[in-house]
């Protein structure tokens, strides 16, 4: 089959990979329709994620059809129309009967082969699912693959972080990040009652979308965020913060920003090996922090009547939808945010 594999630090390339097959009874081979490139992809493509063999299947979004299943699979059927999350999940264990399914005793991540263990990724014309019945999630009829396939990560993400930040109706929120995960923040933070909302970024374009979804905008290349926010809070702060980029300068505005007492959620994936605060200042401001990997299969129930009622919003999210054929060029554009590029979605079929 063709994918689009790693092939080392900012090399990726579309060529031939070996077909999945079914291992366990539990397996099932989904033929793929629509595959995301995620921002969480880079930290492996820019190596800030290191250990992963050369000729891995990259990534972990993907929506498509069920094409054959294991003799243990329920509830599963050749042809159903199925989202996946990005982590395998058992559906039983302490962390999945808990509504952490991210944290599964048997979870494996798509897209991650080290040693020779592990999953291959999505970006490819089929993908093996293990735990097929507990980590596939049937997909209806109405709706489309743009919106299904932001179910994967993007839109659960987004309200995971706005969730972990306590947003209400009565407080003063702030995200920083614009991508894609931000904006669903900020969507999933209106959803929340959410009626003071600063969205933080420096390219017009990501700024211009939140603002359309109910955000004032801070351009923090023109303007102090601190500032803006303190000078709204009688100085205080914001009551919570949402941190979806990732860096340790993202994380430093976060704490800044948030009153004491204060919360600050983070799905940003980070790669340093401390916090940009020290543990003084945090006992000193009374800080909340709240962090980790989004349990997207535990949520995806939740999430289909909100995919359901923002289908313009989230379907706009896809400024670019290109072949496996064009995974290399689409990387280094991801990576570049040229030609106004916020999220990929690779065509897997017909292949080019």
């Amino acid at each position: 089959m063709r994918a689009i594999t790693f092939q080392g630090v900012r090399r990726v390339a579309c060529g031939e990979a070996p077909d999945p097959g079914i291992r366990s009874d539990r397996d099932a081979i989904v033929r793929v329709e629509l595959a995301g490139l995620c921002g969480s992809d880079l930290h492996v493509y820019l190596g800030r994620e290191v250990g992963i063999d050369p000729g891995t299947v990259m990534g972990h979004e993907f929506v498509g059809r069920v094409e054959q299943v294991g003799a243990g699979v329920r509830g599963l059927s050749v042809g159903d129309r199925v989202a996946s999350p990005f982590t395998t999940s058992c559906g039983a264990c302490y962390y999945c009967e808990r509504g952490m399914s991210a944290r599964c005793v048997s979870g494996q991540l798509f897209g991650w082969v080290e040693r020779g263990a592990g999953l291959q990724g999505a970006q490819a014309e089929r993908v093996r699912v293990p735990l097929a019945d507990s980590t596939l999630f049937p997909l209806p009829d109405d709706l489309d693959l743009p919106e299904a396939l932001l179910l994967c990560d993007v839109l659960p993400t987004g309200y995971y972080c706005a969730r972990m930040a306590e947003v209400d109706s009565d407080g003063t929120f702030a995200v920083i990040g614009l991508g894609p995960v931000g904006l669903m923040a900020v969507l999933a933070a209106g959803e929340r009652g959410a009626r003071r909302l600063y969205a933080i970024d420096t390219i017009a374009a990501r700024l211009a979308r939140a603002e359309a979804l109910g955000a004032e905008p801070i351009d923090a290349a023109h303007a102090d965020p601190l500032e803006v926010v303190r000078g709204a809070t009688e100085g205080r702060g914001a009551d919570g913060v949402m941190e979806a980029v990732g860096s340790a300068e993202a994380a430093r505005l976060a704490f800044d920003l948030v009153r004491p007492g204060g919360i600050v959620a983070t799905v940003g994936v980070h790669h340093d090996r401390g916090f940009p605060f020290s543990p003084a200042e945090s006992y000193d401001k009374n800080l909340t922090w709240k962090i980790g990997r989004c349990p997207v299969r535990s949520l995806m129930p939740e999430m289909l009547p909100l995919a359901r009622a923002h289908r313009r919003e989230l379907a706009s999210l896809f400024t670019h939808r290109l072949p496996l054929a064009e995974g290399t060029a689409a990387y280094a554009m991801f990576d570049a945010r040229r030609d106004g590029c916020l999220k990929v979605a690779f065509e897997p079929w017909p292949c080019r």
